[in-house]
């Protein structure tokens, strides 16, 4: 019951609608969209509480591929080229710990293809060295997965952007209501450019929030499936050549 609530409370704050007859009355929306409704505990530049995991010099509590992973100019930076390429998606790992419920704060920008920020992952090193599995808040250069709820090497799509969905044991992802700020929010996402990415992870509630705006809510019920905690880490994805470029990480664990 007290998670129940307490993702019905999400949901209210989020201003997620659930799904309802094209005639059904509609909910008054407060002016300003959905930046006026959103509690002031998870504006965009709110990072009062919280730790950054990254010294802007260099990749210490980090560790990934050396020839594809740097520090330049304050800036986290994953590359691939035609003469360096990858033979699989690669990971730079945290290891300053593995959170369970948690907030991170970032901002990211692509150049190519396709990224991702790892959560409550766990490392595949029979697979080989790098590797993660788990939840991902979903990066693409063509904004088309951007903001989405995607489980790497798992359950694959759990929630798209605009969704918030329900996972029941052993069933596949349920939308459950639609987030309006979630499905508009391509409009606000800077291609090229950087963009801020907040994640919320609270027992099986997990939350992404793309520059201010709610872009995808998963409750996870899958008790064998669903992870409680795990490592962080970024993608940088097998393909064309491409760089990813993260910094100002902060974490907040509860």
């Amino acid at each position: 019951m007290a998670r129940r609530l307490i993702f019905l409370s999400i949901l209210a704050a989020f201003a997620i609608s659930a799904q309802q007859p094209a005639d059904a009355p509609k909910p008054p929306r407060r002016p300003g969209g959905f930046g006026a409704m959103m509690p002031d505990a998870l504006a965009v530049d709110n990072r009062d509480l919280f730790q950054p995991i990254f010294d802007g010099t260099s990749l210490t509590g980090w560790d990934g591929d050396p020839g594809h992973w740097r520090v330049e100019n304050g800036v986290i930076v994953g590359e691939s080229t035609k003469e360096n390429p990858l033979k699989r998606n690669t990971f730079l790992i945290w290891r300053g710990g593995a959170p369970g419920n948690f907030e991170l704060k970032l901002d990211y920008k692509i150049n190519n293809t396709n990224s991702g920020v790892q959560y409550r992952s766990m490392e595949l090193s029979d697979q080989g060295q790098w590797i993660l599995k788990g939840y991902q808040a979903d990066i693409d250069f063509q904004n088309t997965y951007t903001g989405q709820l995607y489980e790497e090497r798992g359950r694959g799509f759990l929630a798209l952007r605009g969704q918030a969905t329900n996972v029941a044991e052993g069933k596949k992802a349920r939308v459950i209501g639609n987030i309006k700020d979630g499905i508009d929010a391509k409009g606000v996402i800077k291609v090229g450019d950087w963009n801020t990415l907040h994640i919320i992870a609270q027992g099986n509630l997990l939350v992404h929030i793309l520059n201010g705006q709610v872009t995808a809510v998963v409750v996870d019920d899958d008790s064998k499936a669903r992870a409680e905690s795990g490592l962080l880490g970024f993608q940088l994805h097998v393909g064309a050549p491409m760089r990813a470029e993260f910094r100002n990480i902060a974490l907040k664990q509860r």
